[in-house]
């Protein structure tokens, strides 16, 4: 036990990053710290990050979140995964499901026995039909995994869409029940002690001060604390990620409620789907040096559902991450951080990483710099791994339509990630840096899905008896079709067990 434990915490900013922070210390210090929480009304939030990633489950339930509750009061509805609609090449239309393709077949990842199949028959399904959350998203339904033995019923997850200016609201409501102090007003300046420079207060523009011992800078883009104060200095992967420009626009819900975002490829980008109970999201992101913004706004609302609710809310943005997350007293978390655009609905989880990586390594009073080194190291690999996904959705590209996609298609891309394309390409094996992000399964659903095929296959999986495989895929395949066939339809789960109060998003 520490002799100089941290007795302030203060968070600059609010939105999900600064109260998913609140909610999180509040859980894990009770009345042992005074946590406060500085926000403004003047200045808006981001608020793109509408779908996330299964790891928000747990997250949730750490805090001790009643789901139910938590989807009635967010208008939330469940992600089975992502439905990518024009991607590789016009017309291409593949699924990247939150889970896998079946169980191993004596330790070989079943893709590598079907690339077997598929050589020698002809007729055999896509690979597609062995991922349960594809068949579940083709003929929209839902129901949660089973939690009987392991077996079909519950080899998936699945994740949320949900409105994040009422998950903020939600977790502000736990939040301030748990102790956390909230201040409004606009800050206009900040005080450092003048041997250490550490940061020891923010001073509003009302004359107030808010002193603290710990600052978590939860500003968003322009970085207040982490690159107002200390300069840590931004990493630009804008050459391997062009976009630069989104556009967000709410529209009227429709009837059917699908379970899984949409990403379809665009002249210069890509639009987003997002369902939920109450309104559908939806957003154009796109590089302004490939099109206009006349020309995104155009786009945007041409691919509605259903009628716009307001005018499309423009942002700009540079890809990349802060050099370090962590410095002295100070640490972001959030866009403050980093920003990866949105197409693999990573932006709370790498909050949540963050959280979770602080709360691993939470100093006293002395801000040891070991422990702040290991966090900026482990931020700064899982930024890095999240980013290679992402640029290899525009990599694999076939299409040269535009003068966009022959850009992507020909950029230079990181070492590793070539690495992981020639090794899929030539074996059918997935090489992962990362043991704990996007998996085997989530890098065959978008390597296949936009139609790199392997060359070979592992040679031993030709040691099985091709009969015996052949009926294995078939049991398997016919055990997922009447499960799928026995579970309802996504709306009509969410209206039985978890339909939100329709006044919900009035709320002040």
């Amino acid at each position: 036990m520490s002799d100089r434990p941290i007795r302030q915490i203060v968070i600059v900013g609010g939105g999900t990053a600064g109260w998913m922070s609140a909610a999180s210390l509040a859980r894990m210090l009770g009345k042992s710290c005074a946590i406060r929480l500085v926000e403004s009304p003047e200045i808006g939030t981001v608020g793109v990050g509408e779908a996330t990633l299964p790891t928000i489950r747990y997250f949730n339930r750490a805090l001790g979140i009643d789901e139910a509750e938590f989807i009635k009061k967010t208008q939330a509805s469940y992600k089975l995964g992502i439905e990518f609609r024009d991607w590789g090449h016009i017309g291409n239309n593949f699924f990247h499901g939150f889970g896998n393709f079946g169980p191993a077949i004596e330790s070989r990842s079943p893709h590598l026995h079907w690339l077997r199949l598929a050589r020698e028959f002809k007729d055999m399904p896509s690979y597609e039909a062995w991922s349960l959350t594809t068949v579940m998203a083709r003929q929209n339904r839902f129901s949660p995994p089973s939690d009987q033995i392991p077996g079909v019923s519950n080899d998936y997850s699945y994740a949320y869409h949900f409105d994040a200016g009422l998950y903020a609201r939600f977790l502000r409501d736990y939040a301030v029940a748990r102790g956390v102090e909230r201040i409004e007003g606009m800050i206009d300046a900040v005080e450092q002690h003048p041997e250490t420079g550490n940061i020891t207060a923010v001073k509003l523009r009302d004359g107030r001060r808010v002193e603290g011992e710990l600052f978590i800078d939860c500003s968003g883009f322009r970085g207040l604390l982490i690159e107002g104060v200390y300069q840590a200095g931004y990493e630009d992967w804008s050459a391997m990620l062009p976009c630069n420009s989104a556009q967000a626009v709410p529209c009227a819900k429709v009837e059917k409620m699908t379970p899984y975002t949409r990403s379809t490829a665009q002249p210069a980008g890509w639009a987003w789907r997002i369902p939920l109970q109450h309104r559908t999201g939806n957003g154009h992101v796109y590089c302004n040096h490939f099109t206009s913004d006349e020309d995104a706004t155009r786009v945007l609302l041409e691919g509605l559902d259903g009628a716009a609710l307001g005018e499309p809310r423009q942002l700009r943005f540079t890809t990349g991450r802060r050099r370090q997350s962590w410095v002295k007293n100070c640490v972001a978390i959030g866009l403050s951080s980093g920003f990866l655009e949105p197409l693999e609905s990573t932006s709370i989880n790498m909050i949540e990483n963050a959280i979770g990586w602080l709360l691993q390594f939470f100093p006293d009073r002395d801000f040891r710099p070991q422990l702040a080194a290991e966090f900026n190291r482990l931020v700064s690999e899982r930024y890095a791994y999240v980013r290679d996904f992402i640029v290899l959705h525009y990599k694999l590209t076939q299409r040269d339509d535009t003068e966009f996609w022959r850009y992507c298609a020909n950029m230079a891309i990181p070492d590793t990630l070539q690495h992981q394309i020639d090794l899929f390409r030539e074996t059918g094996h997935v090489m992962l840096y990362d043991k704990e992000g996007f998996g085997v399964a989530s890098h065959i659903s978008i390597m296949m899905g936009q139609g790199l095929v392997p060359k070979s296959y592992d040679p031993f999986v030709d040691q099985l008896d091709l009969r015996q495989l052949q009926i294995h895929f078939k049991n398997l395949r016919d055990a997922m079709a009447q499960l799928t066939q026995a579970m309802p339809d996504h709306g009509d789960y969410i209206r039985r067990h978890v339909a939100a109060d329709p006044l919900t998003d009035l709320a002040a």
